[in-house]
């Protein structure tokens, strides 16, 4: 099993100047590639991909969540989810009655639950309490989310 996790753009947004020491901890985990079995894998889509790069595209830090995606291609490190299987996860799962309790924003419902659901581990680290909600209440998938890393034993 990959050691998978998907990290929101509102956490990303973190990295560009890390003070936290959980935050250090993370991008070092996620820039190490040297323990084939504890790679750090991360969950990604185009969607998500578009939310970095808007918000972090011309951040010019190398712990810029851009590049570390850049350096996770490179080495193969990257769980990549396409509109296609995104799409066919939500005609399988999205039943009317759980839509109708979905609290999140429609972004989160409609391109960032799908994939941490789809991802071996489903891990995901995000700061907003209604996304957070719906993951950990999203029928027949068990997530760990949490709004720090140093909340879910990610490594």
């Amino acid at each position: 099993m990959k050691k998978d996790i998907f990290i929101d753009c509102n956490v990303a947004k973190n990295f560009a100047n890390p003070m936290d020491p959980d935050y250090k901890e993370l991008i070092k985990w996620l820039q190490n590639s040297t323990n084939p079995l504890g790679n750090a894998y991360l969950v990604i889509s185009k969607k998500l991909m578009e939310e970095y790069v808007g918000s972090m595209g011309l951040c010019k830090s190398d712990t810029n969540i851009c590049l570390i995606v850049g350096l996770l291609q490179a080495q193969g490190r990257l769980v990549f989810f396409t509109s296609k299987q995104i799409k066919e996860f939500r005609r399988v799962h999205y039943k009317k009655k759980i839509c109708r309790n979905l609290t999140c924003t429609q972004k989160d419902r409609e391109f960032h639950i799908p994939i941490i659901l789809m991802s071996d581990r489903h891990f995901a680290l995000a700061i907003d309490d209604n996304f957070i909600y719906d993951l950990k209440h999203f029928p027949g998938f068990t997530v760990k989310a949490a709004k720090r890393p140093a909340h879910i034993n990610y490594t």
